[in-house]
This record gives structure tokens, C-alpha cells and sequence, in this order.
């Protein structure tokens, strides 16, 4: 059973790696052992629960992973490491810090706690980057997520067929090819992110709303200016029927209440809001029901 969750990723191109790095990622590419798109959720959800389910459980990998999520367009590869270990590492800080001292080490005893935060310090203080080129959410994909991508460049799949947007064939949502995908370029990523930023700023009053989509705006700039940027529904789509998956147009309506507030039509533009925020908190309720 894979995680009910979301991913926010950034591929970037070879060229943006130091030269050991495009090394290695080249040959990784040619490889016929590593994990394949299909697959390679399952393959990294498997190394976690393993790690986790061990006496003690070991909450960060001792080494960095040697996996990545790969794109090819034309000649041009783009890379997406998967940085288990430091996104483990991030993971847990914020477990850590938002539950009670008690309850955490039901969890995780003390002692492997306290060592894995001391790790964590030591790679910290050798001016390591804490940049990663996934984001993860759970349960649920946050509202600004959809703000980078247009409606033109979402790619669905249901059933066993890995066609765009062909009907399922079946009433199955545990097919390995199930799938829900945006991917555009990073230029024009930053393009709707900053424009949605400017409408924000210029009519809503909401500054949570303004925080949120200026996180995101700032995480894109960390990477390469040709990065591709890929918003995957991943374990989510497991808990969404078919007929769901195929009426989600959360990024056409957002896109459309962006363009509604800019354009003095207030109405149009938060009936377009409610939808995406109703939509997607019945499905984040899943989480505490039973």
C-alpha cells in the first residue's frame, strides 16, 4: 500500500550538476538495474518501511540514495535525485518538533532520536545544502501547488492502459499505471507563480495565502532556469474513483479565480476557489476517518 500522498518535483538538467554528479547520473540513466518510473514509488516507499519497521527503527538511511526520478526531452536529460537521506532527515525534524517529547518516543525510543538529530547537526555544520527536489504532502495536494501548471499539461491515466486521459476499463484504483501528472518548464512556472503573486498581493488580504505561494515561488528559484517541474498526484489517486480523477480540473479553476479576482468578476472567482478547496478538504478527510 503506497502513501496517500502527493509530490511537488524539480528536474534538472544535467549541465546544472557539478561534474562528478553528471557523471554518475549518466551512467545511472543507461543502467538496467535502477527502479523505472513505474515502479520506483513502491521502490522508495519499500526502503522507508523497512527502515521503519526494524528493531530500532533507523528514521534517516546511513547514506545518501543513489536513485533519481528521470525525464528525457530530445537529447536532454533532467534529473530528480531523490535525496532519501536528507529529506528523511527533514521529515523527522518536523515530527519531532511538532508532537509532545512523550509521544514521540513511542515512536522512536530517545536514544536513536537524539543520535539521528546529532547526525543531522553535523551534516547541517558542514554547510550542506538543504535544498531538495521534492516536496511532499500528505493526504492531500496544497492549494498553491496547482498555481505553476496550466490545465493543457495534465496527464492522466486510468486503469491498465498508460494512455492520456483514456477511460478506465475497469472500476479498479490500485492499478500500478494509475496515474495523475503536470509537468511544465521552469520558466513558466515562475511566470504563473509571479503573476499570481502580483493579483494576490494587489486583491486578497489573506497574507497566509500570499506566504504560501511565495514559499513556492522561492523554492523554484533555487534550480536551474531550464528545470522541468512536475506535480504528481502519486498514492492519491488510490483514494480517488475514476470519475473523480477525470473531473478534477483544480488547476483550471484556480487559474480561473486568479483571473476572475484580476478582473473584477469577485463572484466567479471565488465560486472557482471554493471548488478546489472543497474538492480536495473531503479528500483530506479521509486521513482521520475510520
Amino acid at each position: 500500500m503506497l502513501p496517500y500522498a502527493a509530490y511537488l518535483r524539480v528536474y534538472e538538467p544535467l549541465i546544472a550538476f557539478p561534474e562528478h554528479d553528471r557523471r554518475m547520473w549518466a551512467e545511472y540513466a543507461e543502467s538496467r538495474t535502477r527502479p523505472r518510473r513505474a515502479v520506483a514509488l513502491e521502490a522508495e516507499h519499500g526502503e522507508s518501511v523497512r527502515r521503519l519497521i526494524g528493531i530500532p527503527p533507523v528514521p534517516v538511511p546511513d547514506r545518501e540514495s543513489v536513485n533519481a526520478y528521470l525525464r528525457r526531452v530530445e537529447e536532454t536529460l533532467y534529473v530528480c535525485p531523490w535525496q532519501s537521506r536528507l529529506r528523511s532527515w527533514l521529515a523527522f525534524a518536523h515530527f519531532r518538533g511538532s508532537l509532545p517529547a512523550k509521544l514521540s518516543e513511542r515512536f522512536v525510543p530517545p536514544t536513536v532520536a537524539d543520535q539521528t538529530a546529532d547526525d543531522f547537526d553535523r551534516f547541517k555544520r558542514g554547510d550542506r545544502s538543504l535544498r531538495t527536489h521534492i516536496r511532499t504532502s500528505t493526504w492531500h495536494v496544497p492549494t498553491p501547488w496547482f498555481v505553476p501548471f496550466d490545465s493543457a499539461e495534465r496527464w492522466l491515466v486510468l486503469g491498465d492502459e498508460p494512455t492520456p486521459e483514456e477511460p478506465a476499463t475497469h472500476g479498479t484504483t490500485t492499478t500500478p499505471t494509475r496515474n495523475m501528472l503536470y509537468v511544465t518548464s521552469m520558466s513558466k512556472a515562475r511566470r504563473r507563480v509571479a503573476r499570481a503573486l502580483v493579483v494576490i498581493r494587489r486583491h486578497v488580504g489573506d497574507v497566509g495565502a500570499l506566504t504560501e505561494v511565495e514559499d513556492v515561488a522561492r523554492w523554484l528559484e533555487e534550480f536551474h532556469p531550464h528545470s522541468l517541474v512536475e506535480l504528481d498526484y502519486g498514492g492519491l489517486v488510490h483514494i480517488m474513483d475514476d470519475e473523480t480523477l477525470r473531473t478534477d480540473q483544480s488547476v483550471a479553476e484556480l487559474a480561473t479565480a486568479l483571473t476572475g479576482l484580476d478582473n473584477g468578476q469577485e463572484e466567479l472567482a471565488f465560486a472557482m476557489y471554493q471548488r478546489v478547496i472543497l474538492r480536495w478538504r473531503s479528500i483530506q478527510g479521509l486521513e482521520s476517518a475510520n
